[in-house]
C-alpha cells in the first residue's frame, strides 16, 4: 500500500496534513520530527512530508530533521517551517519577516519554461499563510516555483537525478488554499507516484481489529453523548464486540432543551445497550463559581470518570469519542505543538484512572468521522447533527455555571435552532448555537429600564473544524430570532451575531 510520512515539527496543522492525504486516497502517519532515522529507513515511505510549527529555526534548539532523511532520496514537501528548515539545511537564510503574514494571500506561480510539476494545473489564487518568518535567500540548486507580495520566495523546488525536493511557505492542507488539494495530488501522485489505495473502509476494518485484540473477552463502558462522535465510535466498537459493550448517557444539567429524551430515542435505532444516569446536581455542585473555563473542562472532565467509574459493573475499558482537532488543540501529541484549550476528554482527564481509554476516532476530523458513520449506517439524523462541546452549556455559559444561567441559554438556543431547521439552514450551516454572555445591558421594555442577559449567536461553516468562517445569515432571519429570544426568554433583552472566523477565533468561546 502507498504511503506518506508526515513528520510534525509542532503545527496546529499537522494531522490536518494527514487528512488530506488520506482524502486523496494515500495511507499517511504522523510521526514525531525526531522519529529515529532507524524507524523511518524501515517504514520506506514513498514520500515525505514536514509540517509546519512554531519555532524560528535560527532558534537555538529549533527542532530540525535528520540530516540522513535527504540521502533516502525520497519526495519532500516542506510546509511554512518545513520549507524554511529545508532552506536552512541547504545553506539558504531564513529571517524574521518584517511584516507578519496570517490569512490569506495571492500567489503567483512562475511560469519561466520549465514543468513546474507541483503547480501543474494551479492557477494564481489566493492560499493561507500563517508564518513570521520567512527564506529570504535561495539555497544552490533551489529555484522559486510561485512569490505573494510579502513572499518573494513564497514555493520553490530543487529538482535533479537524485532530488526531489519542494518547499511552500503557505498551507495546502488548509481549506482556505484555493487549490491546496491540486497542489498536494500533484505531489503525491505527479512527483512521488504513489497510488489511490486507501479508503474510511480500511480504517473500519483496521480499527474493529484493533479493538478486538486490545479487549479479546473482557467488558467495554462507552461514553455516549448522541452526538456523531461518541455514536460513531460506540457503533464502531460494538461491531467489533457484540454484547460485551454497554453504554451510559450522563445527564450533567448541561445538556440543550430536550436533549436527554431526544438522544434515547435516536440512540434507540442503533439497539445499544444503554443506561441514562442523571448526575446533574453532582456536575452543577462542582461547577459552582468556577468561572475559568479551563478549571470547568477540567472538572467536568474528572467528574465524568468519576461517574463512569461508579456505574462501573465489569468493565475495565472506557470508549471515547475523541477527535484529533480534541487532542492537537489540548496536548502536543506528535510534536511541539502549543496547547490552545484543554478539551475535558482529553487534557481534563485525571492521570489515575481504573479504566483504560479506547478512542478509536483519535485520528480523524468530523468530516471523516461522518463518512466513517454512513460506512456503519449510523441514522443521518445522528450524523448531521451540529457539534456540541463535551462539556456542554458549560463552555457556553461565560462565567459562572448555575441552573438559572442554563435554563435562560437553552430557551435561546432553542429558539436559534428551530428556526435555523423552520427556514432550511441548519443543514446548510456546519456549527450553530447561542452563549450567554456574562455581562448585562441597558434595554427599555414597555417604557420601563431593563438591566438583562445579552445573548450571542453563532454560526460557522466548516469542513474539519481546524478552521471556520462565520456564516453570513440572512439579516431578516437574525431579526426574527433575535425579537423572539428577546420576547420569548425571561431575563434577556440583547441578542448579537459573531463575526469572526477562526482562526484568529475559536468556534466555541471557552
Amino acid at each position: 500500500m502507498s504511503s506518506v510520512i508526515i513528520l510534525d515539527f509542532g503545527s496546529q496543522y499537522t494531522q490536518l496534513i494527514a487528512r488530506r492525504v488520506r482524502e486523496l486516497g494515500v495511507y499517511s502517519e504522523i510521526l514525531p520530527y525526531h522519529t529515529p532515522f532507524e524507524k523511518l529507513q524501515l517504514l520506506n515511505p514513498q514520500a515525505l512530508i514536514f509540517s509546519g510549527g512554531p519555532a524560528s529555526v535560527y532558534d537555538k534548539f529549533a527542532p530540525m530533521p535528520d540530516k540522513r532523511l535527504f540521502s533516502l532520496r525520497k519526495p519532500i514537501l516542506g510546509i511554512c517551517y518545513g520549507l524554511q528548515a529545508i532552506a536552512k539545511h541547504f545553506g539558504g537564510k531564513v529571517q524574521n519577516a518584517k511584516r507578519r503574514e496570517f490569512g490569506r494571500a495571492k500567489i503567483t506561480i512562475a511560469r519561466n519554461g520549465s514543468s513546474n510539476q507541483l503547480f501543474a494545473g494551479v492557477d494564481d489564487s489566493e492560499v493561507w499563510m500563517s508564518h513570521g518568518d520567512k527564506v529570504t535567500q535561495l539555497p544552490s540548486g533551489f529555484r522559486v516555483t510561485a512569490r505573494s507580495e510579502n513572499s518573494e520566495l513564497c514555493a520553490v523546488e530543487m529538482i535533479s537525478e537524485t532530488d526531489r525536493i519542494f518547499g511552500l511557505q503557505f498551507h495546502p492542507e488548509v481549506h482556505h488554499t484555493e487549490q491546496g488539494k491540486k497542489i498536494l495530488s500533484n505531489f503525491l501522485f505527479e512527483i512521488a507516484g504513489l497510488k489511490a489505495d486507501w479508503s474510511p473502509k480500511n480504517f473500519i476494518e483496521s480499527e474493529i481489529d484493533k479493538v478486538r485484540q486490545m479487549v479479546g473477552k473482557q467488558k467495554v463502558i462507552c461514553a455516549i453523548s448522541g452526538g456523531v462522535d461518541s455514536t460513531v465510535a460506540a457503533t464502531l466498537v460494538s461491531q467489533a464486540i457484540g454484547k460485551n459493550l454497554r453504554c451510559v448517557f450522563v445527564d450533567n444539567g448541561l445538556l440543550r432543551k430536550n436533549e436527554a429524551k431526544e438522544v434515547r430515542t435516536a440512540l434507540g435505532t442503533l439497539n445499544l445497550n444503554l443506561n441514562v444516569v442523571d448526575a446533574s446536581s453532582l456536575f452543577l455542585s462542582r461547577l459552582h463559581r468556577v468561572v475559568d473555563p479551563e478549571k470547568k473542562r477540567r472538572i467536568i472532565g474528572r467528574t465524568f470518570i468519576e461517574v463512569f467509574e461508579s456505574e462501573l459493573k465489569h468493565e475495565t475499558f472506557l470508549v471515547q469519542g475523541t477527535l484529533y482537532p480534541d487532542v492537537i488543540e489540548s496536548v502536543s501529541v506528535n510534536g511541539p505543538s502549543q496547547t490552545i484549550k484543554t478539551h475535558h476528554n482529553v487534557g481534563g482527564l485525571p492521570k489515575r484512572m481504573k479504566l483504560k481509554l479506547i478512542e478509536p476516532l483519535r485520528e480523524l476530523f468530523k468530516d471523516e468521522v461522518r463518512q466513517v458513520g454512513k460506512l456503519l449506517h449510523v441514522p443521518d439524523a445522528i450524523l448531521k447533527r451540529h457539534p456540541f462541546p463535551g462539556p456542554g452549556l458549560a463552555v457556553r455559559v461565560l462565567g459562572a455555571v448555575t441552573k438559572e444561567r442554563c435554563d435562560v441559554l437553552r430557551e435561546a438556543d432553542a429558539i436559534f435552532i428551530s428556526e435555523l431547521k423552520t427556514h432550511g439552514l441548519y443543514d446548510k450551516t456546519w456549527q450553530a448555537f447561542a452563549v450567554l454572555l456574562p455581562i448585562q445591558s441597558v434595554g427599555v421594555m414597555g417604557d420601563n429600564r431593563t438591566y438583562e442577559n445579552v445573548i450571542a449567536l453563532r454560526a460557522v461553516n466548516s469542513v474539519d473544524g481546524m478552521t471556520a468562517d462565520w456564516t453570513p445569515l440572512p439579516n431578516d432571519f437574525l431579526a426574527l430570532v433575535s425579537n423572539r429570544i428577546i420576547n420569548e426568554v425571561r431575563g434577556v433583552n440583547r441578542v448579537v451575531y459573531d463575526v469572526s472566523s477562526k482562526p484568529p477565533a475559536t468556534i466555541e468561546w471557552e
